[in-house]
C-alpha cells in the first residue's frame, strides 16, 4: 500500500473508516501534537467536536533520554515496567519525574487552550487519535486520563501500529481501530511521505477557540 502523503492524509483515510460505524454523540480527541492533524478530518466526518489531549514522557533520573513511561495532565501514569525493572528502580523512585511530566502536560494544555473548558467525555462515545503508535506508552496515559471521565465508549483509532504496541492498548480501550499494522515496524514516520514535526502553530490553528 502507498504511504500516506502526510497527516491530513492519514486523517481523511482513517475518516472513510470510522464513518461507517455508528457513534453516540462522539467526541474526538487528538494526541498532541501530531495526532492532531490527523484527528481533525476525523472530528469532521463525524460532525464532533475536536478537543486535544497531551501526554508527556517519563524520564529516567538523571537520563532525560531515556523513557520510562508517561503521564497526561490529568489521570494515572503508565510505566514502562520492563525498563524500570533495567534500572532497578520503582514507581516510587521516579515520583518527581512523573510530577515533571504532568506539570509539563499542564502547562501545554494551557498554552493550547487557554482558559476555554474542553468538551467532557462523561457520556459519550469518545474517539482518541494518534499518527501512529510505536510504544503505545503516551496513548496509554491519555486513554487512562480518558477513562477516569467515565466516556460511554472508549475507542482508539491511528493511521498505522506496531502489532504488539496495539495489543497493550486493547487492554486501555474499548475498541482499537488501525488502518494498518505490519509485521515490520520501525518508526511511524517510514509510513508517511511527509512526517514534518507538527508546529504549535499547526495546533493552535486546529483547536478550537
Amino acid at each position: 500500500m502507498r504511504p500516506f502523503q502526510n497527516r491530513a492524509d492519514a486523517g481523511t483515510r482513517l475518516a472513510a473508516a470510522l464513518a461507517c460505524r455508528e457513534w453516540a454523540d462522539p467526541v474526538v480527541f487528538g494526541l498532541v501534537r501530531g495526532g492532531l492533524p490527523v484527528a481533525a478530518p476525523v472530528a469532521e466526518e463525524l460532525d464532533a467536536p475536536l478537543e486535544l489531549l497531551v501526554a508527556r514522557k517519563i524520564s529516567a533520573p538523571g537520563r532525560p533520554e531515556l523513557g520510562l513511561g508517561a503521564v497526561a495532565a490529568d489521570g494515572p501514569p503508565f510505566f514502562d515496567r520492563a525498563g524500570l525493572r533495567a534500572l532497578g528502580l520503582t514507581p516510587e523512585d521516579v515520583a518527581n519525574q512523573v510530577d515533571q511530566a504532568r506539570t509539563e502536560a499542564r502547562d501545554q494544555v494551557r498554552r493550547y487552550l487557554g482558559n476555554r473548558v474542553p468538551h467532557s467525555p462523561a457520556g459519550h462515545d469518545v474517539v482518541v487519535i494518534d499518527d501512529g503508535v510505536a510504544t503505545g506508552g503516551t496513548a496509554i496515559a491519555a486513554l487512562r486520563a480518558l477513562r477516569s471521565h467515565a466516556p460511554l465508549r472508549l475507542v482508539f483509532a491511528a493511521p498505522v501500529g506496531a502489532p504488539p504496541a496495539l495489543d497493550k492498548l486493547t487492554r486501555e480501550a474499548d475498541e482499537v481501530i488501525c488502518l494498518r499494522e505490519p509485521e515490520e515496524f520501525h518508526a511511524v514516520g517510514e509510513f508517511y511521505s511527509d512526517f514534518s514535526p507538527t508546529t504549535d502553530d499547526e495546533v493552535l490553528a486546529l483547536v478550537p477557540k
